[in-house]
């Protein structure tokens, strides 16, 4: 039979089993549910954005010499796709932040350009008979040993620069696509092992329809970006990276903390319904948006926003906060690979400032460190145990010279509106005496250099470790307000890591030396004066949010998305009933009977609007 005869009955049968498949209805993929940390509320489905930040695994074989050629032919297509890769990146970078910026990725080019790695990678292939994936990454690796123990800082710094142009090369020489948070290709719901700061700093804001990742408590990273995007999250799940491939439909129910994998017809019908009445009660809580911040009886509170940046302006004006309780300055550093000098600061504080005139906006000098890391920092320090390390406000006494800059550019930017200074991390009276007496150093530069500023700035100190809970009638002394950062201060007291998953379910507000010591905090700063802020996750829950009221605090502080539910609920109840349900807290011992008094009383204040599955 001639070939092309034989070819024909080939295409045949193969017309004739694709047609007989077609006519087979596929088996629907399983359901898998899976049980996790309800982080950020809401329901979303979709497709799974898989970002796994694992080093590649490189397989390892043997290349027959006459099929070494193709291997070198692979490569230097590798090479040519990650040029490309590269170039495009660094044009991007040079419109979003700047020519400056964008030449740290020359240093990338060149390590493409380096004679000696790709000689040594096909010298490797010559001698050792292996594919070219495995060469590479052995050179690569000695190249990286090599230059990490110098001496000279030039060739230390290489080492990134390697490291990453070798993981971009290996990418391509395996096919795979490297995944890109700043370009998700469509709605998708992202899965990972974890996200840091860094991660999620070109994060596509209008691509991410939910969070899911193995590590992460209520108050890692991810889930405070989950929350500040409105999307639901559910952390904790250990290993669902894994278990789910880029592209597989996911649910994801931010209250329930539920992830399901493949969900079926029905289950799709049913949260549908659910979503449906969780938007006629968001109607409901969103109307009492203009309503003054009063309880029933008359006692007034404030609700602030915390925010990130400009970006997150519309928001504190769409949710009626009156003013911003925190300002995370820190991510002015954590999206790009240095320092912003003053000016560039002075510009970012001053648009916030000038736009909520004469609303407050409190500034917190940069809270770096534990998992706030930035490459630049990387460069000053290094840290076995970040999280109890040169972190936030040591961090700032240590390096003078920025922090100077950093104070200079608040100050300045008071001139343009209700700006206040807070400090992070305050372990006692000590550091914040230090503090404040480069603050006045850098008031009398600025008085030299004929710069406006508020000479009557206020300045608060955020009381959120052990330490700083107990001497909080010394440090009052000394400032003019008090934030507590409920984050912190829960993990310092009950030794939690708060993202580490294997403790997280120890994590609990709702302990006894956690609520102690918030009122303890409150009532010192009140004998002093001062107005207290809570502005930690606990200050956006509204489970905890009439127990913070009934503590005495005189402001809360929150992502402006939860805002609306807590004003609903604040304005529904009593200051007298808030102050009952402290008392009545406070002589429990167990955590969880705790909790459980909070949420009987959310849900009694909340009435039918505490279920929103009534419909389904």
């Amino acid at each position: 039979m001639e070939f092309s005869a034989f070819a024909q009955i080939v295409t045949g049968l193969v017309r004739f089993a694709n047609a007989f498949m077609a006519e087979i209805p596929s088996t629907p993929k399983e359901e898998i549910v899976l049980q996790g940390i309800a982080a950020s509320p809401g329901v979303a489905h979709g497709p799974a954005f898989v970002y796994l930040q694992k080093e590649v695994e490189i397989p390892l074989y043997e290349v027959e010499p006459k099929n070494r050629v193709g291997e070198i032919k692979r490569f230097e297509q590798a090479l040519r796709e990650t040029r490309n890769q590269i170039a495009k990146l660094r044009a991007e970078v040079a419109t979003r932040l700047g020519e400056q910026e964008a030449q740290i990725l020359d240093a990338h080019l060149l390590v493409l350009e380096d004679n000696a790695l790709i000689e040594e990678t096909l010298k490797e292939l010559k001698e050792t008979g292996y594919n070219i994936e495995f060469c590479f990454h052995a050179v690569a690796k000695r190249f990286i040993e090599a230059f990490g123990k110098m001496d000279d800082e030039y060739f230390k710094e290489r080492v990134t620069d390697i490291r990453d142009v070798t993981r971009r090369v290996l990418h391509n020489l395996l096919g795979h696509t490297a995944a890109n948070l700043a370009r998700l290709g469509g709605q998708r719901i992202v899965v990972s092992e974890d996200l840091s700061p860094s991660d999620t700093a070109g994060l596509d804001k209008n691509g991410v329809l939910g969070f899911v990742t193995d590590a992460g408590s209520q108050t890692s990273h991810s889930v405070i970006m989950a929350r500040s995007l409105q999307v639901p999250a559910v952390v904790g799940l250990h290993d669902v990276s894994s278990r789910i491939d880029n592209g597989d439909h996911v649910l994801v129910d931010g209250f329930e903390g539920l992830v399901i994998i493949h969900p079926a017809e029905q289950t799709l019908f049913r949260y549908g319904r659910i979503q449906e009445r969780r938007r006629d009660i968001r109607k409901l809580i969103e109307a009492v948006i203009a309503q003054p911040s009063v309880t029933s009886d008359g006692k007034k509170f404030r609700l602030m926003a915390n925010i990130n940046g400009e970006e997150d302006l519309n928001d504190v004006k769409r949710f009626a906060a009156e003013g911003v309780g925190l300002f995370r300055t820190e991510n002015l550093f954590i999206r790009r690979d240095k320092f912003p000098d003053e000016e560039e600061q002075f510009q970012a504080y001053k648009a916030v400032a000038a736009t909520l005139r004469p609303q407050p906006v409190v500034v917190r000098t940069f809270d770096l460190g534990g998992d706030k890391q930035t490459s630049a920092m990387s460069q000053l320090s290094a840290e076995a145990n970040p999280f109890m390390g040169c972190r936030a406000i040591r961090f700032s006494l240590e390096h003078v010279d920025l922090f100077r800059e950093q104070l200079r550019a608040i100050l300045r930017a008071s001139a343009y509106g209700k700006i206040k200074i807070m400090y992070p991390m305050i372990s006692g009276v000590r550091e914040l005496v230090q503090a404040n007496l480069l603050l006045e150093e850098c008031k009398r530069d600025l008085r030299q250099r004929h710069l406006a500023f508020d000479e009557e700035v206020e300045v608060g100190s955020m009381i959120e470790i052990p330490s700083a809970a107990w001497t909080a009638d010394q440090i009052a002394s000394h400032c003019s307000f008090f934030s507590i950062g409920t984050n912190d201060l829960i993990q310092y007291l009950l030794a939690v890591d708060r993202v580490n998953d294997r403790v997280a379910h120890l994590y609990e507000p709702s302990h006894p030396a956690v609520l102690r010591a918030i009122k303890q905090i409150i009532d010192a700063g009140h004998a002093k004066g001062l107005s207290v802020s809570i502005c930690g996750e606990m200050a956006g829950d509204p489970v905890f949010a009439p127990l913070l009221l009934g503590f005495g605090a005189d402001e809360l502080s929150l992502t402006p998305a939860v805002l609306p539910e807590v004003k609903y609920l604040l304005r529904s109840l009593r200051h007298e009933e808030a102050q009952a349900l402290g008392v009545a807290a406070l002589q429990q011992s167990d955590p969880k009977n705790i909790l459980s008094l909070l949420r009987r009383f959310y849900t009694e204040h909340m009435g039918d609007l505490a279920r929103p599955d009534l419909s389904a």
